[in-house]
């Protein structure tokens, strides 16, 4: 018996030769009959008759499905005696992804586990992979992907492939890792009287922070006191538009989501102070103090 492989969705022709002296002449699929002589017995739109010669007997099964696969055999009714010729047909199915794990959203420190399933003919190998950003040491040669205790640095775009010899099927899916903020440390900044001043407060989240900005313990609101409040993403301003000697002083800058809080403090100063950059505090320079200073001192030689 010889055996035929076929890709599912080709057209498959079957024949078989013919000879003298023919009375009948058949194709059966299994036990039932396709065709006998020029008579189509199948009900399947897809089967139809090409040749029927002396010389040839060949039908067509068009669109092959796995179902279509099995034995076929072609009976010839000579005046002499009988004679039949089998063929088994072998489909093969390109692979197909059916079953992926959604798009995630998961918190920082969970455990994760991607699956991919697939069917086909051969069957297919899957291999998972961080695709964007791109990481080989994050990989599995199996349908699933364990990923524990998962970090912020993992979050990405995952990559289900499923190959055979036939094709290759490919989807993916994206993995969100929520954290919880955290701050830059903020830059004190000296500005002259009546100029423009700009605090500037940065923060690393997913999902993105809500910022909250105080003079002291007292909250500021945007618009108050000629003060502008705007966010755009991870960043937050705060601008004094006409700074005067009662903006001077100690802000804060506090990052918010559902997850927790982070907070950095700036110190807004003149151009008289000197800052301590330790405990970021500043302090004035009177140089009349330093004076009587000096004179002190001379006062006791």
């Amino acid at each position: 018996m010889d055996n035929i492989t076929i890709r599912q969705g080709e057209t498959l022709f079957l024949s078989c030769s013919q000879g003298d002296f023919v009375t009948h002449t058949a194709w059966l699929n299994r036990s039932s009959i396709l065709y006998a002589g020029e008579d189509k017995w199948s009900v399947d739109p897809r089967v139809s008759l090409v040749t029927l010669s002396q010389e040839e007997f060949t039908i067509k099964i068009e669109d092959v499905d796995v179902t279509d696969e099995g034995q076929y055999i072609c009976a010839v009714q000579t005046s002499s005696r009988p004679r039949t010729t089998s063929v088994h047909i072998i489909v093969q199915v390109p692979p197909k992804i059916v079953n992926l794990s959604r798009d995630l959203v998961v918190n920082e420190g969970s455990n994760v586990t991607l699956m991919c399933l697939a069917n086909g003919k051969p069957e297919p190998a899957i291999v998972w992979r961080m695709k964007s950003p791109s990481d080989d040491s994050l990989s599995s040669d199996s349908e699933v992907l364990d990923i524990p205790f998962i970090s912020r640095y993992r979050a990405g775009v995952y990559e289900c492939t499923a190959a055979n010899d036939i094709a290759v099927d490919t989807q993916t899916v994206e993995l969100t890792v929520n954290y919880a903020p955290s701050v830059s440390d903020g830059r004190d900044v000296g500005v002259t009287l009546g100029q423009r001043g700009v605090l500037q407060c940065e923060a690393d989240a997913v999902p993105e922070a809500d910022f909250e900005w105080y003079r002291d313990d007292r909250r500021i609101f945007n618009g108050l006191d000629g003060i502008e409040i705007e966010a755009a993403g991870a960043l937050s301003r705060l601008t004094f538009f006409n700074v005067s000697e009662a903006d001077y002083g100690n802000y804060t800058c506090v990052a918010i989501n559902k997850l927790g809080s982070a907070n950095t403090s700036f110190v807004l100063y003149g151009p008289g102070a000197v800052q301590d950059g330790n405990s970021g505090t500043s302090t004035v320079f009177n140089p009349f103090c330093l004076l009587i200073a000096i004179l002190q001192l001379l006062l006791k030689f």
